[in-house]
């Protein structure tokens, strides 16, 4: 089933009406709570506002499919839960029959999608949990393609960087539970496949994201020591050494851990933006794992 699961379902038009039980205002419109059961063998029951769908109702579809929500003019509009015959479903807000606004959608291969979704499609800011792999993308989509800045979590790692078409690509880092960071880029590269139609063998480039590590460095962590409490004296003892009042400054060493630690906490800090036309529902075949590209 695709994405765009919810279009592929015809509901009851403003000319199939069908068999109809309930409350009518003075001209004889379907107005107020009622039942109705449409010839192509769909049913509703919930509000009605002269003569549409209008407020909270429930709408079963013949192939088992059905919407728990509010309409407004015979449209989904507002906060609904609709689940398809697959299994699959969505809980959020809808606006012109689309998936609008913030929603979950619980795919029937158990991924997860959370956060923003804009005609139909994931859209703005969300997270997409991989349940396969227990991997996390956190970050902005356009057009239902993860784009822009993101992070992607993995059990025991994490990729910081940007995305284009679901893919990484410039500049990144990979930052591993074990106290270290690989900095690096992908680049974008074609690779050939040759596939043979009609007996003519033809060749097709697909473009592949290729990680190129630079550095690996350490999570470097200053933590200040207190200066241990010597006893009172009555005047300075000959032992003392000038210039330990107070802490002192810090050395060049302590000072450069310092540095290193505050910059890298800033860079690790999860991105913001990065998006759906052309794949499966609640399949996305992104797995970038670092163990497997050998970057160690």
């Amino acid at each position: 089933m695709s994405d765009l699961g919810s279009e592929e379902l015809e509901e009851e038009g403003e000319n199939d009406l069908g068999e109809y039980e309930g409350e009518r205002n003075e001209v004889g419109e379907r107005h107020g709570h009622g039942k109705a059961r449409l010839p192509n063998g769909d049913t509703y029951e919930g509000n009605y506002e002269h003569g549409k769908r209008h407020g909270q109702g429930v709408y079963k579809f013949k192939n088992g499919a059905r919407y728990i929500g509010e309409y407004v003019n015979n449209k989904k509009h507002g906060h609904g839960t609709f689940i398809y015959p697959d299994g699959s479903r969505y809980e959020g807000e809808w606006a012109d029959d689309q998936r609008h606004g913030y929603g979950i959608y619980y795919y029937v291969n158990n991924d997860t999608y959370t956060g923003e979704w804009f005609a139909h499609q994931r859209h703005g800011q969300g997270t997409y949990f991989y349940a396969e792999t227990g991997s996390k993308y956190i970050g902005t989509w356009v057009n239902g393609q993860q784009e822009g800045a993101a992070e992607l979590i993995h059990l025991n790692h994490r990729y910081q960087g940007k995305f284009l078409n679901k893919n990484p690509i410039g500049p990144g880092k990979y930052v591993f539970d074990i106290g270290c960071e690989q900095h690096g880029e992908y680049r974008l590269t074609d690779m050939e496949r040759g596939e043979e139609e009609e007996e003519e063998e033809t060749t097709m480039m697909t473009v592949v994201p290729k990680w190129k590590a630079t550095k690996i460095t350490e999570l470097s962590l200053w933590t200040p020591t207190l200066p241990e409490e010597q006893p009172p004296t009555d005047g300075p003892g000959p032992e003392e050494a000038p210039g330990t009042e107070g802490g002192g400054e810090l050395s060049e060493e302590g000072q450069a851990l310092a540095d290193v630690s505050e910059g890298e906490t800033d860079s690790m800090r999860p991105g913001e933006d990065d998006g759906d036309g052309s794949r499966e529902e609640g399949r996305e075949n992104f797995r970038y794992d670092t163990i497997d590209q050998g970057i160690l």
